[in-house]
């Protein structure tokens, strides 16, 4: 068990809708994480971060009481949870886990309208007004065209659309999802991201999620919290809770690397000097010839690459050796001349789509010496 480190907003502490107070949660009594305090303003996204086994999921299936509160509260609204009936609780927090629900002889219109349970009597009856929330709410993450399928028979993606349209159902003022898009292709990430961030800007609903997708983490989330293997826990804005290094250090990277600008992983840089191949590029056309040599294990040298060229930050993993020059300024003379040796010592010059304007008109000679030298290939002719 390890002391947690917390950085909590200071105007969040005042005006915190879901309060964690020195929380300690676990499995059977046994604490995992403990003396975790965090505000969360209503209408935030949140999203927990960190390796397989850190804890995300014990965090939220506390805050969903699916697991019995070790030490500490969680407040909503300044009420415990504890003093929630199953009912009222169901009113306020709806909740989609990875735990794969499998009822039989259920439509997924069925599993859907389960989201109305809450709001109805004795005897589950809907109303038409149910209804209409039903399909109001299929509609919404577009599961309209399989609402008369077996459930059971539908695929993983599709479930989890399902079990979040039962949520949305439910007309909650929290959702809290554990890695909700697991299951789901490009297009169904990008669209049910979309419809969270939607109902907590325009409904002011509390999103908590888990994801493993740190890029979708980044550019939906108010605030990241990191769970770290050793139950260290980071929270703030996602600009400095994402960077390259502290992603390093959270999954415990050692083989290649982690770009917080494009919010994309590199594989390990090839073995090798870099001196053979040379790779002359700008404005971002580098990237994928860079992005070749490495999965064909070829060690090369990129250049002249600006430090505020798109270019930079993958040559920066992945080039074995890399000439630069500063921003907005011309190439000089001293940058050209390593270039050339570049030229004279590589046996292939990559052109990688490189643009002569006012600041590099040097590197016309560069690539015509090249060609006289017989070494000059385009991207798409180089044969290596």
């Amino acid at each position: 068990m390890t002391t947690m480190m917390t950085a909590g907003d200071p105007a969040a502490a005042m005006t915190g809708y879901i309060s964690l107070r020195d929380l300690t949660v676990g499995y059977h009594g046994r604490p995992l994480i403990s003396h975790i305090s965090l505000d969360i303003r209503r209408g935030e996204i949140v999203s927990l971060i960190g390796p397989n086994g850190a804890g995300k999921s014990t965090i939220l299936k506390s805050l969903t009481r699916q697991l019995p509160i070790i030490g500490g509260d969680i407040r909503i609204d300044g009420r415990s949870i504890r003093q929630f009936s199953y009912r009222e609780f169901s009113t306020k927090v709806a909740v989609v886990l990875t735990e794969k629900l499998a009822p039989e002889m259920m439509t997924c219109r069925d599993v859907v309208a389960m989201g109305r349970y809450p709001y109805t009597g004795r005897l589950g009856l809907l109303t038409a007004e149910d209804k209409a929330i039903v399909e109001e709410a299929m509609a919404s993450v577009r599961v309209g065209e399989i609402a008369d399928n077996d459930f059971s028979a539908i695929s993983d993606g599709q479930r989890q659309r399902v079990l979040l349209a039962r949520a949305v159902c439910q007309d909650p003022e929290i959702i809290i999802l554990d890695e909700p898009t697991s299951y789901l292709d490009i297009r169904h990430k990008l669209e049910l991201l979309t419809l969270l961030s939607r109902m907590a800007r325009e409904k002011g609903i509390t999103v908590i999620m888990s994801l493993h997708e740190i890029d979708f983490a980044m550019k939906v989330s108010d605030r990241i919290i990191s769970v770290g293997e050793d139950r260290s826990i980071m929270t703030g804005e996602p600009e400095t809770i994402v960077t390259d290094s502290k992603v390093r250090k959270l999954y415990g990277i050692t083989q290649g690397s982690f770009n917080s600008l494009f919010g994309s992983a590199e594989m390990p840089r090839p073995d090798g000097d870099g001196r053979s191949i040379l790779v002359l590029s700008n404005n971002g056309r580098g990237i994928p010839v860079y992005r070749r040599l490495q999965k064909e294990g070829r060690a090369f040298t990129a250049a002249v690459v600006s430090r505020s060229d798109l270019d930079y930050a993958v040559a920066r993993e992945l080039a074995t050796r890399l000439i630069t020059a500063e921003p907005c300024e011309p190439i000089g003379e001293e940058c050209l001349r390593r270039v050339r040796e570049a030229v004279g010592e590589a046996s292939v010059v990559i052109d990688a789509g490189l643009q002569i304007g006012s600041t590099n008109s040097g590197m016309k000679e560069v690539l015509d010496e090249a060609r006289r030298q017989g070494k000059l290939r385009s991207e798409d002719t180089a044969a290596l």
